[in-house]
């Protein structure tokens, strides 16, 4: 007697559980509204109009917030669907992005991921994937900088005001520039929540881009290096770690390299065919990606002046 076999299919790609996903981005548009509104938009408002203390109290913080929230939302979801994007054109299994809440007054939010769930094809979907995102996001974030460079105000900055100051990348400089000229003495530019939440877009695209292990950059360099691509990542770690002694604001980011060089290493995943190498419109593309990441990068992020 033969028992007939049951066919063996293999499992469907891009499954989710669409009510997680849901859940995270409602839970993160909760906390950069209200961070937006309390962190950002109110010390803006009482910043320039220090006599406005009782309409901003008064304010609904859940709109004004959103002013913050939303562009930095959209950004950081035009990055994740970006590499969901060519993940499913390479048909990659991947996740939906997750986006990931956080009690930080200055962000709310760290960030957004999708899980790539198995091995790249491809060194050219290696490429694509790794690549699409940083643009996608960048696409999105330059109108949200421009428009928030220009809702923002000039301020005198009393000598002994105690000043968190943000690194200003050079995409920042030149738009405030257009916008404001050459500042005053003693002034600074008091940046609109939704300049924030392109600034904070450009330090994520900037860090991304950083040309180690798996981060997208890691992906990028991979594909235009291959296994050499080992020797930038060693390049990269040492870096970021010269640059924590400059401004500790690099320490988190310094730490997740290297606790991914401790568990991942330093090489990069092999792809499953390796044969086919970059085409030239590839390679511009990633000259692209190396000029957003220069217009995005900026030294010393946060700096702290603490008056006595």
């Amino acid at each position: 007697m033969e028992v007939p076999s049951i066919p063996q299919y293999p499992p469907r790609k891009f499954q989710d559980r669409y009510w997680i996903h849901i859940l995270w981005f409602l839970s993160t548009l909760v906390t950069t509204t209200y961070y937006g509104f309390y962190s950002h938009y109110a010390g803006f408002e009482l910043t320039l109009h220090p006599a406005a203390l009782k309409q901003v109290v008064a304010m609904p913080w859940y709109i004004y917030g959103l002013l913050y929230s939303a562009p930095m939302l959209l950004i950081l979801g035009a990055h994740e669907f970006g590499h969901y994007y060519y993940c499913r054109r390479h048909n990659v299994d991947a996740s939906l992005p997750y986006f990931l809440p956080a009690p930080l007054p200055l962000t709310g939010t760290v960030g957004a991921v999708i899980r790539i769930r198995e091995a790249f094809p491809s060194i050219r979907a290696l490429f694509d994937i790794g690549v699409a995102g940083p643009i996608a996001g960048f696409v999105v974030l330059v109108p949200f900088l421009w428009w928030g460079v220009t809702l923002s105000g000039v301020a005198k900055i009393p000598p002994s005001a105690d000043v968190v100051y943000f690194g200003e990348p050079l995409l920042f400089k030149l738009m405030a520039w257009l916008h404001f000229g050459t500042l005053p003495q003693g002034a600074d530019i008091i940046l609109h929540p939704m300049g924030f939440a392109a600034w904070f877009g450009m330090l994520a695209t900037a860090m991304n881009l950083l040309p180690f292990g798996q981060l997208d950059g890691g992906h990028i360099a991979y594909a235009v290096f291959g296994p050499r691509a080992r020797y930038i990542s060693m390049a990269t770690l040492a870096a970021t770690l010269l640059l924590v002694v400059r401004s500790f604001s690099w320490i988190s980011m310094a730490i997740i390299m290297l606790a991914m060089a401790f568990f991942l290493g330093l090489r990069h995943p092999t792809v499953v065919d390796e044969g086919t190498p970059l085409d030239s419109n590839r390679r511009i593309v990633a000259i692209i990606a190396l000029v957003i990441f220069v217009l995005c990068f900026t030294p010393v992020p946060i700096q702290f002046f603490l008056k006595k």
